[in-house]
């Protein structure tokens, strides 16, 4: 796998995933969770833009404790979203492995932080 620094990472992520949703079939079933998809993954690097320019330690954590949050919400979408729609379970696997990764690094990112306090 490539290296990417984690700004660059999210940012990556949160393309992927609108690409991966512009090729899935909108319908009843998908247009929410397709939605909710997009909003949580690309939160997450939102949210790490705000940590990188963070006002105190207190308010960094907080920020990756969000990111934290969004990689895992992403994982639940992408869930629903491979029983909703089947033919995008292989993607759906690979991205979902991603934002695993993420939530992974952030939650250890943020014991490491609250450790230091």
């Amino acid at each position: 796998m490539p290296k990417y620094d984690l700004e660059d990472r999210t940012a990556k992520f949160g393309i992927d995933i609108i690409k991966f949703v512009r090729s899935l079939p909108k319908n009843h079933l998908t247009l929410s969770i397709l939605s909710q998809l997009i909003r949580s993954a690309t939160s997450i690097g939102a949210n790490f833009c705000e940590a990188d320019d963070a006002e105190s330690n207190k308010d960094l954590i907080h920020k990756l404790g969000i990111c934290k949050k969004e990689a895992r919400e992403t994982k639940h979408w992408l869930r629903m979203l491979a029983e909703a729609e089947p033919v995008s379970k292989i993607k759906a696997r690979v991205l979902w492995q991603e934002a695993k990764e993420l939530n992974l690094i952030f939650n250890s990112i943020v014991i490491k932080l609250k450790n230091k306090t």
